[in-house]
């Protein structure tokens, strides 16, 4: 147990280190993984080198490659305008409307299918003067919820897992419940960064009552408002982008029909029962592009995010190094060995959470399910409301940028946002690490066991 209580404690160092210094985590974690996977854990270098994301990194790159080349180019621009032009002055509803989209594409078999709506929605938080933090945190709540679909992976993994362990879960319920906290947390989303959407829209209405009242424009509050939505107005506004009139161009048309082929086949591959890799097909369709215009391959590769890509390589590695000593592993025995049923549910969704965050869901699910079962088993708290709080608290914490939902968000953000992007994701997600088990135990599982 020693082992995997320094190694733990090297983790926590290791990132207070990063966050108090400003370096990459990544580098940081990269060689923590290898002096404690040989000199701690006795493993091979080789080894340790074996949990290297390398599905995740051909995910971001191929992901932002592709789309580097799409808003180098002006399509992401012009698709952007079009669809800006079709939702009006209703601003307030983009990201809710993004929020619906994401969750319809992750709920059709594969959440992740969901990024290719990543680099669009922020291009259009950036053209519209949404926070990029509001838009981020609507994707991501996204994916989450419709990642519980009963057609989806964790809906099919945590139904299937709970099943085959003896636990009674209805799918819809499942689905409902992921649902129902994803908007409760895109409802606080809108509080805390949504500022911006409601100074547009204050200075709508105050324009627009002035105008209707033929008030004098010496009135400093007038002027205020009619300044504010002027800056409002212009913030919307894509930067060099054509007039309405301008037909898209030849390659702007190609592109748009990449995208469209991306999303396509993503899917329809879904559907059809398939695993299609995101990030590789960004990479053929990009390369395609630049074999037509060979100007386009270093825009997209300036475009790739790579200190995100370090960053959730590094992070990922590490965890595969505390895996092999079995730290997640006896951080779930210490759960099973409580005799308090309810500070049980508590410690292992916060493992949940905590394990999540920085790698991956799905084997989080599989895992920490079985684990329930001696929880389940003493008919004090109901199953089903265990694995479904086990699902959101494994699932909410996806936003943060160790994590491949929000490492993508970053690489999808505007570059000037990426800090501040990475800098507060880290602090959301890592606050639901304990603020998401806190919570769903007292308002589900606690209820669940009354009624």
């Amino acid at each position: 147990m020693a082992q995997q209580v320094i190694a733990l404690l090297l983790c926590a160092a290791v990132l207070a280190l990063g966050f108090s210094r400003g370096i990459n985590i990544g580098i940081l974690m990269f060689a923590a993984a290898a002096l404690v996977g040989v000199f701690l854990a006795g493993m091979p270098l080789a080894e340790v080198y074996t949990a290297f994301p390398i599905n995740i990194v051909i995910l971001l790159v191929g992901i932002t490659f592709f789309f580097g080349i799409a808003q180098s180019n002006g399509t992401i621009d012009r698709l952007i305008d079009a669809a800006l032009r079709r939702v009006g002055d209703r601003v307030t509803l983009l990201p809710l409307v993004f929020f619906a989209l994401t969750a319809l594409i992750a709920a059709m078999g594969n959440p992740f299918a969901a990024i290719v709506m990543f680099p669009i929605a922020m291009s259009a938080a950036q053209h519209r003067g949404i926070d990029s933090m509001l838009m981020g945190l609507a994707l991501g709540t996204g994916v989450s919820a419709g990642a519980f679909a009963p057609t989806s992976l964790f809906g099919v993994v945590s139904y299937g897992t709970a099943q085959s362990a003896g636990i009674a879960l209805n799918p819809t319920v499942l689905f409902t419940i992921v649902v129902a906290v994803n908007l409760i947390l895109l409802c606080v989303a809108y509080l805390l960064f949504g500022r911006s959407l409601r100074r547009q829209r204050h200075a709508t209405v105050s324009l627009a009552c002035h105008t209707a009242t033929g008030n004098s424009g010496d009135d400093p509050q007038t002027r205020s408002a009619e300044t504010l939505f002027e800056s409002a107005s212009a913030a919307t506004e894509t930067p060099g982008s054509p007039p309405d009139a301008a037909p898209f161009t030849g390659m702007q048309r190609l592109t748009a029909a990449s995208i469209a082929a991306l999303a396509a086949l993503v899917i329809g591959g879904t559907l059809l029962g398939m695993e299609p890799d995101v990030g590789t097909l960004g990479f053929i369709l990009g390369a395609l592009l630049c074999v037509i215009d060979p100007a386009l391959s270093k825009a997209g590769i300036a475009r790739i995010d790579w200190p995100t890509v370090l960053l959730v390589s590094g992070i990922i590695t590490y965890v595969g190094v505390l895996q092999h000593l079995g730290a997640t592993d006896m951080l779930g025995q210490v759960a099973a060995d409580m005799n308090a049923p309810i500070l049980a549910v508590l410690f292992v969704c916060c493992v949940a959470g905590l394990v999540s965050a920085f790698a991956s869901t799905t084997a989080m699910l599989a895992a920490l399910v079985p684990l329930a079962i001696p929880l389940v088993a003493s008919g004090e708290i109901p199953g089903w409301a265990l694995i479904c709080a086990i699902g959101i608290c494994a699932s909410i914490v996806d936003i943060s940028p160790f994590s491949s939902v929000g490492a993508v968000l970053v690489a999808s953000a505007h570059e000037p946002d990426r800090p501040r992007m990475t800098r507060l994701l880290t602090r959301w997600g890592l606050s639901l690490v304990i603020i998401g088990p806190a919570a769903v135990t007292a308002g589900l599982v606690l209820p669940a066991m009354v009624l």
